[in-house]
């Protein structure tokens, strides 16, 4: 039995290695000191300072030890918060999704940084036939360094556009583990579907049983035909298929599971746990308020329209010219004295017309895109969370309905026409009946939690919040 370990509140999944292991114990520990690292990144690069808060290996492995082997109990099968969590930690999306930050914050320091000095070292002789150093006055060793300065204001800009562009792949990053979370919700739920179904399959294979063995006695003392024997035996060896068909989607469930994991896609799988189901008691318009306020897409295409902003800015600051100061040394040999030379050069936006001027239009068309963007991603995000609002909401009226009405009913039809079966007042067809009508309001009833839980999850990640933080 695949069983998950639980240790001071930290949930370990029983197949991860112990690097997955470290890890989880490593941020459980020490608090959120894994977001504040997050967190404090883009402040560190900023301030060209990069600091490294991670403890010792032998450290943790030894924190590892402790805390597996004390105040050890079992959960179920399968968690759905320690596959998050893992998720989190070595989904290959998110982890791309965080190096494509970093790598994003790294250009703040370059950027507000000033280019290279040029250092340059000539010689200048008199005459062709013979080195004249010392000999003559024209000879001599020159020795100049150059260094180029933007224009003010320029290097403030180039801060800000890359300083923008690193929250936006910030605000991505957060909104890949969303989508992430979201994804192994969604894989979860099917999981225990398929296994869910497997059960009321070997439940409708029990009651058929009973009734082919009821048909079997009547049939030997004539009160009934070999059909009706015929009957209940066909649609025994009908669940054979059914039984093969959720058997190929609970493999599948689990190598998708195990793919959003990172792990080997034939990692075997425990039983997913029984679900419980969340409170959804939120208006449309409630929830639309704190997707627009939460919502990490829109943050990113925030961001674009910023960064968009300080590009333009940029394009009209290239109409000014940058300024290359030189400062040179020449070196003369006795009797002749040294020199020395200060010079300013600029460039000139001679082609205004067709670079600058160009280049402004270019970054104001980007501009005016990027916000088209965010109201389509404004648009998109209300759809999409009126959409599974809805299927929440008649998801869990249609549960209610199963459980308290449909479910109840068949139980109560399919008990009372056994008993007139045995009795010999109604036919074969009739039961078969009442029970396929039982087994598939039982199916609908799980499919309807299923689908109401993942309309949740869809809305978590639209909203930017779960549901426990948005009851906070």
């Amino acid at each position: 039995m695949k069983k998950s370990i639980i240790t001071k509140n930290i949930v370990i999944p029983a197949k991860a290695g112990i690097q997955t292991v470290l890890k989880i114990l490593d941020s459980r520990f020490h608090g959120n000191d894994d977001q504040m690292r997050e967190n404090s990144f883009l402040t560190a690069c900023q301030g060209n300072r990069i600091h490294s808060l991670l403890l010792a290996p032998c450290c943790r492995t030894l924190i590892a030890f402790f805390m597996l082997f004390t105040s050890i109990a079992f959960a179920g099968d399968l968690s759905l918060q320690a596959l998050i969590d893992e998720a989190l930690l070595n989904s290959p999306e998110i982890l791309s999704a965080k190096e494509a930050w970093k790598s994003s914050a790294y250009k703040i320091p370059q950027a507000k940084t000033l280019p290279d000095p040029e250092f340059m070292v000539q010689y200048q002789n008199e005459g062709w036939d013979r080195y004249t150093f010392g000999e003559m006055e024209g000879a001599q060793w020159m020795f100049s360094a150059t260094q180029m300065f933007p224009f003010p204001g320029k290097l403030g800009i180039k801060k800000e556009m890359t300083r923008r562009d690193a929250e936006g792949f910030e605000a991505n990053y957060n909104n890949v583990k969303l989508r992430v979370a979201s994804k192994v919700k969604t894989a979860y739920y099917d999981l225990y579907f398929n296994h869910k179904s497997l059960e009321i399959l070997n439940e409708k294979r029990g009651v058929l049983e009973k009734i082919e063995s009821s048909a079997l006695s009547r049939y030997s003392t004539g009160m009934a035909s070999q059909q009706e024997v015929l009957m209940a035996q066909i649609e025994k060896s009908m669940l054979i298929e059914k039984e093969q068909m959720l058997g190929q989607s609970l493999k599948s469930g689990e190598a998708e599971i195990n793919m959003i994991l990172g792990r080997n896609i034939d990692t075997p799988l425990g039983k997913p746990s029984d679900i419980k189901q969340t409170a959804f008691a939120y208006s449309f318009e409630e929830l639309q308020g704190k997707a627009l306020n939460n919502s990490q897409e829109l943050t990113v295409r925030g961001k674009m329209i910023k960064a968009g902003e300080a590009k333009v800015e940029m394009a009209k600051k290239e109409y000014y010219p940058d300024f290359n100061l030189t400062a040179s040394v020449s070196k003369r040999k006795d009797p002749f004295e040294d020199m020395w030379s200060l010079g300013v050069g600029i460039n000139i936006p001679l082609f205004y017309k067709k670079k600058q001027g160009l280049a402004v239009l270019e970054q104001k068309s980007a501009l005016l895109q990027a916000r088209h963007e965010y109201e389509e991603k404004k648009q998109a995000i209300s759809f999409e969370l009126k959409d599974n609002f809805l299927m929440a909401k008649t998801a869990e009226t249609l549960t209610g309905l199963y459980k308290d009405g449909l479910i109840p009913q068949a139980e109560m039809a399919l008990k009372a026409s056994m008993a007139e079966y045995a009795a010999g007042k109604v036919e074969m067809i009739a039961l078969l009946k009442n029970l396929n009508t039982l087994l598939d309001s039982k199916l609908q009833y799980h499919s309807q939690i299923v689908e109401k839980e993942k309309a949740i999850a869809r809305i978590e990640a639209l909203v930017g919040q779960g549901f426990k933080e948005i009851q906070k």
